[in-house]
C-alpha cells in the first residue's frame, strides 16, 4: 500500500513539475516557480561571481596616487594587457548565469513579462559586460531594463549603471545632463543616491570641473555605506581641493581617512599622510612633531608593506632641510623597500640625481637620472624635460672633466719641485692605504670562505667516514678531490703573502725575522740554496708591492714641460669653463653654477676671443640675479670695446632684434647661399670669423657644420672627418651633431674606400689646372675653349670652372665618350691656328677626377 502511495505521488509530483516549468502560462505556480529558481539558483551564483570579480578587481588595481583618482576602478583593455595576462573569468560567469536565467526563465507573455526577476538578471547582464569593458552590449542591456521594467524596485541603479556606461564612452555631456534629472527625483535615496553623485563626480573630472566636483563627492561619501567606498571618496575630496590649492580644506579632508583608521583600507590612510607631508612648512613647520610622526608611522608593523611611500617622505623632509646626507639614505631606503610604484621609484632617483647635480658630480646625477627615465612613463610632458636635461648632462660631463682634469696639472706644473715632491708623496701614502684596505678585506674574505669549505669538507666527511682522519686534512692528490685547507688552496695561500709582504716587506726565512730587513746579499749561501723558492716568491711579489704608481718619479715624468703642451691645456681648460657656463644658462637656468664658471675663465686670463662673450653672458644672467653687476659688466664692455656688436646692442638694445646684420640666424642663411653658389673661398674666410663672433650662440653649431662641409670641399676627406668628428663630438646632443655622427658612419667609409680605377671608363675630361692668381692666362684659356665648344656644335660637351683647393683651379671640358676622342680634342686645341692652347692639361677619366676631388690627390694621380 505504501509502496502505491509513494509510486502515485511521484508521479503526481513530477507532472506538477513539468506543469510548473513551463514559460508560456501565466499561472501562479509557474511565476513562482520560476522566480524562485532564477533569484535563489541561477542570480545568486552569478552575483557571487559578480562580487569575487569585483573583490579581485580591488586587489589587483593598481592605484595612481600621484594623480587624482578615478571613484571606480576598472579592468584594464584587451589591447593594453601584458602577455600573459587574460581577462577576469569571474566577469564571464556572471554573464553566463545572466543569460541562462534569461534563456530559461524568462516569462514573456503577450509582450509582458511575467517572472518577477527578469529585471534583476538583465541588471547582472549589464554589470558583467560593463566589468568585461563591453560598453555597448552593456548599454544595450541597462536600456531593456528602462525600457521594459519602468516600474522596477531597480530602476534607480539601472539608470545610474546607463550613465557609467555613457561616461566610459565619453559622452560625459549626457550622462551629467541624464544623472542632475535623476538627482531631481527625491525618492532616491541611500546608496543608490551615493553612486548616483559618485558618477556624476567622475564626469566633472573629466569635462575639468573640479569645483563642481567637489559639491557631488561629498554627497556621494556621506551616503555611501561602503567603508572602503567612504575612505576613498574622502582622499578623492581631498585631491579635488589640493587641484584647487585649498590647503587646508584638502588637511581636513585627508585627516578624515586617517581618522577613519581601520575602518579605512591602510593604503589610504599612509598616503593621507603623505599628502598631508606636502603641505608641511619646511621653514617654519614644527620639524620635531614631523620627524615623530613618521618614526611612528614607520615603527608601526601594520605599515611595513607601504615602508617605500614613508620612507620617501623622510627623504623629501630632510631634501627640503638640504640636508643632503640624510635625505640619499631615506631615498635608498625607500629604493629597497621593493615598490610597485614605479614614479616613487622615480622620485626617488630624480630627486638623488639633482643633489648630486647640484654638487657638481655630473656623471654620478647621468646615472641617477638614467634610472629615472627607465621607471618613468615616456609619453608624460616630466620624461621629456629630464630626458633633455639627461642629454645636455652629456656636454656638462665631458667639460667639466676637462675644466677639472686640466686644472689640476696646471696647478702641479705652476709647484716649485719641493713641493711637487710633497704632493706626491702624500698621494702615494693614500693610495698605498687603500691598497693595502682592498688587499687585506680580499684576503680575510678569501680565508672566511676557505674556512667555510673547509668545515663543509670536514662536515661531509664526519658523516661518511667517522673516526678516520676528514679527507680535507689529506694532502691532495691525483685521485681525490681537491683540498679546501687554507695551505693547500693556491688562492689563500697567494692573498696571504701579499697580506704579509704590504705588513713587513720582503722578509727571508730565518731567525730575529721581525729585527731586521731582508738584504739582497746574504752571507750565508746556503741560506740562499734552501728559501730559492720563498725568494722566487718574493720577486713575484715585488712586482705588486712595487708598483710604479708608488714611486714619486712615476708622476714627475709625466708633468708636461713643452710651452706649448701648457698652453693647449690651459686653451681646453678656458673653452670648457666657457661652455659650462653656457650650458648652465641657456639649457640648465642654473645661474649660479653659470656665473661660477665665467667668472672663472676670467681669472684664468683666458685669449681674448672669449673675454667678451664671458662678460656679456655675466651680464645677461647678472639682470635677472644681480641688477648692480649686471650694470657693472654693461660698462666694462662698452668701454673696453665699442665698436663690438655686443655693445652695439647694450647701446641700441633693438639691435638684438631687429638689425638682419646682428641676427646669427640672417647671417648663416646668407652664408649658406653663397656655399650653394659654390663660393667656397669666400664662405670658409667669412666662416671662421662668425664662429668667432658667435661664440656661445645657439646657432654656433650650424656655422660649425658649414664650416666642416666647406673645408671638405676645399681639403678633402681627411679633413673632412676631421672637421665632422669636432662637430659631433663638441654638439653631440644637437641636430648638426647627430648628422656629423651619422656621416662618419656610413658616409665617410664610403668616400675613403674609393680609389683610382684602371679599367677603361665611359667617360672622359681634360682638365687645365690653374693657380688662382693666374686670371689672365685661365681668362684667355676659357675664351679659347669658349670658342672651339661654339663653332663645334657639340652639346655633348661643356665646359666649367671647378674649385680644387684654396688656391687651384681646374677648367675643364666634360663629356669625351672615349680616351682617344678627348686626345683627339685636345690635339685641335693645341695645333689649329685659332686655338694654339700651350696650357698644362690632363685627360682624366671621370671615375678619376671624382677620387682626386674627394681626396685632393691629384698628384698622387699625376705619379
Amino acid at each position: 500500500m505504501k509502496n502505491n502511495i509513494l509510486k502515485y505521488s511521484f508521479t503526481v509530483g513530477f507532472l506538477f513539475f513539468l506543469i510548473a516549468c513551463s514559460v508560456k502560462k501565466d499561472k501562479f505556480i509557474n511565476r513562482n516557480f520560476h522566480a524562485v529558481t532564477t533569484e535563489y539558483n541561477i542570480l545568486y551564483n552569478g552575483n557571487i561571481a559578480l562580487d569575487a570579480g569585483k573583490a579581485d578587481l580591488v586587489v589587483t588595481y593598481k592605484d595612481n596616487f600621484w594623480a587624482i583618482l578615478p571613484v571606480e576602478r576598472m579592468p584594464i583593455q584587451e589591447e593594453d594587457m601584458m602577455p600573459g595576462e587574460a581577462k577576469n573569468p569571474n566577469f564571464e560567469r556572471a554573464e553566463e548565469k545572466a543569460v541562462k536565467a534569461i534563456q530559461k526563465h524568462s516569462m514573456n507573455i503577450k509582450g509582458k513579462e511575467k517572472n518577477p526577476q527578469m529585471d534583476e538578471a538583465y541588471l547582472l547582464l549589464g554589470k558583467a559586460r560593463y566589468y568585461d569593458n563591453r560598453f555597448l552590449p552593456s548599454l544595450e542591456a541597462f536600456n531593456y531594463i528602462l525600457y521594459k521594467y519602468p516600474t522596477s524596485d531597480k530602476i534607480y541603479q539601472a539608470k545610474v549603471w546607463r550613465e557609467k556606461v555613457n561616461i566610459r564612452l565619453e559622452n560625459e555631456e549626457t550622462a551629467i545632463k541624464n544623472l542632475k534629472k535623476l538627482l531631481e527625483d527625491e525618492k532616491i535615496e541611500g546608496q543608490d543616491l551615493a553612486d548616483a553623485n559618485a558618477m556624476l563626480t567622475e564626469a566633472y573630472m573629466n569635462t575639468e570641473s573640479n569645483d563642481s566636483a567637489i559639491a557631488t563627492i561629498k554627497v556621494a561619501k556621506e551616503n555611501t555605506s561602503n567603508k572602503e567606498q567612504k575612505a576613498r571618496y574622502s582622499f578623492i575630496l581631498g585631491q579635488l581641493y589640493e587641484s584647487l590649492e585649498y590647503g587646508d580644506s584638502a588637511y581636513v579632508a585627508f585627516q578624515e581617512v586617517i581618522d577613519m583608521n581601520r575602518k579605512s583600507p591602510r593604503r589610504y590612510v599612509i598616503q593621507a599622510h603623505a599628502r598631508q607631508a606636502a603641505q608641511f612648512d619646511y621653514k617654519n613647520g614644527d620639524t620635531l612633531l614631523f620627524t615623530e610622526k613618521f618614526n611612528k608611522l614607520i615603527e608601526d608593523r601594520e605599515n611595513r608593506p607601504f615602508l617605500d611611500v614613508l620612507y620617501h617622505e623622510m627623504g623629501l623632509f630632510y631634501d627640503k632641510q638640504e640636508i643632503d646626507s640624510t635625505a640619499k639614505k631615506w631615498y635608498n631606503k625607500s629604493l629597497r623597500a621593493s615598490s610597485q610604484d614605479r614614479y616613487l621609484m622615480a622620485s626617488n632617483y630624480r630627486n638623488i640625481g639633482e643633489m648630486y647635480f647640484k654638487s657638481a658630480e655630473y656623471k654620478v646625477a647621468g646615472q641617477y637620472y638614467d634610472s629615472t627615465l627607465i621607471q618613468m612613463d615616456s609619453r608624460t610632458r616630466e620624461y621629456r624635460k629630464i630626458k633633455k636635461k639627461r642629454d645636455n648632462l652629456e656636454d656638462v660631463i665631458k667639460y667639466e672633466t676637462i675644466a677639472h682634469e686640466n686644472d689640476s696639472i696646471l696647478s702641479i706644473v705652476a709647484m716649485g719641485e719641493s713641493e711637487r715632491k710633497n704632493y706626491f708623496e702624500e698621494y702615494i701614502k693614500k693610495i698605498k692605504a687603500e691598497d693595502e684596505l682592498k688587499a687585506k678585506m680580499a684576503a680575510e674574505k678569501a680565508e672566511l670562505e676557505a674556512i667555510k669549505q673547509e668545515n663543509q669538507s670536514i662536515s661531509a666527511a664526519k658523516n661518511l667516514n667517522s673516526g678516520n682522519l676528514p679527507p680535507s686534512f689529506l694532502p691532495p692528490n691525483g685521485q681525490e678531490e681537491q683540498s679546501t685547507f687554507y695551505f693547500y688552496n693556491p688562492v689563500t695561500v697567494a692573498y696571504g703573502k701579499k697580506d704579509f709582504q704590504s705588513k713587513w716587506g720582503n722578509r727571508k726565512l730565518k731567525e730575529n725575522w721581525k729585527l731586521s730587513e731582508a738584504k739582497n746579499n746574504s752571507s750565508n749561501p746556503n741560506e740562499n740554496d734552501e728559501d730559492e723558492n720563498a725568494v722566487t716568491t718574493n720577486d713575484s711579489l715585488d712586482e705588486i708591492v712595487n708598483k710604479p704608481e708608488y714611486d714619486v718619479s712615476f708622476y714627475l715624468s709625466k708633468i708636461p714641460t713643452r710651452k706649448s703642451n701648457i698652453d693647449s691645456l690651459a686653451r681646453d681648460r678656458n673653452f670648457a669653463y666657457y661652455q659650462l657656463g653656457i650650458i648652465y644658462k641657456e639649457k640648465f637656468k642654473e645661474y649660479e653654477l653659470a656665473t661660477n664658471r665665467l667668472e672663472q675663465l676670467l681669472k684664468n686670463n683666458p685669449e681674448e676671443r672669449l673675454i667678451l662673450p664671458a662678460k656679456y653672458n655675466l651680464y645677461k644672467i647678472y639682470e635677472i640675479i644681480n641688477p648692480n653687476k649686471a650694470q657693472s659688466y654693461k660698462d666694462q664692455i662698452i668701454s673696453e670695446y665699442p665698436e663690438s656688436r655686443y655693445a652695439q646692442i647694450l647701446k641700441n638694445p633693438s639691435l638684438n632684434v631687429d638689425d638682419d646684420d646682428s641676427r646669427p640666424e640672417v647671417v648663416f642663411n646668407k652664408l649658406y647661399k653663397k656655399y650653394t653658389e659654390n663660393q667656397l673661398r669666400e664662405v670658409f674666410v667669412e666662416v671662421q670669423d662668425r664662429i668667432e663672433q658667435y661664440l656661445g650662440e645657439e646657432s654656433l653649431p650650424k656655422f660649425e657644420m658649414l664650416k666642416a662641409n666647406v673645408v671638405g670641399r676645399l681639403k678633402g676627406v681627411e679633413e673632412y672627418k676631421k672637421a665632422l668628428n669636432y662637430v659631433s663630438l663638441t654638439y653631440p646632443n644637437t641636430d648638426e651633431g647627430k648628422e656629423a655622427e651619422d656621416l662618419l658612419q656610413n658616409h665617410i667609409p664610403k668616400l675613403e674606400a674609393l680609389d683610382f680605377v684602371t679599367n677603361e671608363s665611359d667617360s672622359w675630361k681634360l682638365v687645365f689646372p690653374k693657380k688662382v692668381d693666374e686670371i689672365e692666362s685661365a681668362k684667355k684659356l676659357i675664351e679659347k675653349i669658349d670658342k672651339y665648344l661654339k663653332s663645334r656644335r657639340n652639346d655633348d660637351l661643356k665646359s666649367s670652372v671647378d674649385i680644387y683647393t684654396m688656391d687651384e683651379d681646374f677648367i675643364v671640358i666634360h663629356g669625351f665618350i672615349t680616351e682617344e676622342v678627348a686626345k683627339a680634342t685636345l690635339s685641335v686645341l693645341q695645333e689649329y691656328k685659332d686655338y694654339k692652347i700651350k696650357d698644362k692639361v690632363y685627360t682624366i677619366s671621370s671615375q678619376d677626377y671624382k677620387i682626386i676631388q674627394v681626396k685632393k690627390k691629384f698628384q698622387e694621380w699625376i705619379k
